[in-house]
């Protein structure tokens, strides 16, 4: 399954890093793994061929297998496993398929398993010394989150995401307050304001030197603004700042066109895996 609306996105240049799929699947691990380290319940199994991240909620946007790299003599086994283990916590998860997913016809075994592909996004990446400026939209702050009331308002605008709104997001976000809100915490989160009222939501995941983004989204009343664009563009000046050197993201149809703007370049797919209704 491809991604849809790529067209005019553009071949990546020489400035992308050679192994970028791998730290692109790597930091899509680390931003699933690193808040369980202070969730009750959560457990976490990550090897050289597989990461298996359950947060103990019965919620599939914090538990995921990702980073496959299985051998394919062994990913039936390996599969089946990781399967075993959602069918006896009956928690939802998803399996994502990054650029670097191994071996190579990975989706047949999945589907051999029972798997079918929801949805697909572009893999993009970015060199952070060709991050261009932009011009923040009137009115509009962007901050980190630093204190419990505004990871509250994080947590809120998170679980707006559904409707109604998800309460297992809100519940996430208060039990791992600890993580999020340490002073070395490698997870930033941001808080975009118009006015005094927060309006649109962004993550940035740190490995090495590689910045990853995640849920960038703005309350549906305040989108066509510029605001996608801010809250994408104010933590990589941030990671740019702190020596970070490359960024990468997923990339819905709809958000293709404004991190192309940006800079971002697509290298792949990277799509999500159910377990068939």
């Amino acid at each position: 399954m491809t991604p849809s609306s790529s067209a005019g996105i553009g071949a990546p240049s020489m400035s992308l890093l050679p192994d970028l799929a791998d730290a692109a699947d790597a930091n899509l691990a680390a931003h699933a793994i690193l808040p369980c380290r202070v969730l009750p319940g959560a457990r976490v199994w990550a090897d050289e061929a597989l990461t298996v991240v359950d947060s103990g909620l019965p919620c599939d946007t914090f538990n995921l297998i990702c980073r496959s790299r299985l051998r394919a003599e062994a990913a039936a086994q390996r599969i089946a496993d990781a399967l075993a283990y959602y069918q006896e916590t009956q928690h939802p998860f998803s399996w994502w398929l990054g650029p670097g997913a191994q071996p190579d016809d990975l989706p047949r075994y999945l589907e051999a398993a029972g798997l079918v592909p929801a949805e697909s996004e572009l893999a993009m990446g970015l060199d952070l010394t060709e991050l261009a400026g932009v011009e923040l939209p009137a009115g509009l702050s962007v901050r980190r989150v630093t204190t419990a009331g505004e990871l509250e308002e994080f947590a809120q605008l998170s679980a707006a995401n559904w409707s109604p709104p998800d309460p297992h997001v809100l519940a996430f976000y208060r039990a791992a307050a600890p993580h999020f809100l340490a002073p070395d915490a490698p997870q930033w989160l941001y808080l975009g304001y118009n006015a005094d009222t927060p309006v649109a939501t962004a993550e940035l995941t740190r490995t090495g030197t590689m910045a990853g983004l995640y849920n960038i989204a703005t309350r549906p009343d305040h989108r066509g603004r510029g605001i996608g664009t801010a809250m994408t563009w104010t933590p990589l000046r941030d990671a740019s700042r702190a020596g970070l050197t490359h960024a990468i993201l997923q990339a819905a149809p709809m958000g293709q066109r404004l991190y192309a703007r940006l800079g971002f370049q697509a290298f792949g797919a990277i799509t999500e895996w159910k377990l068939h209704a």
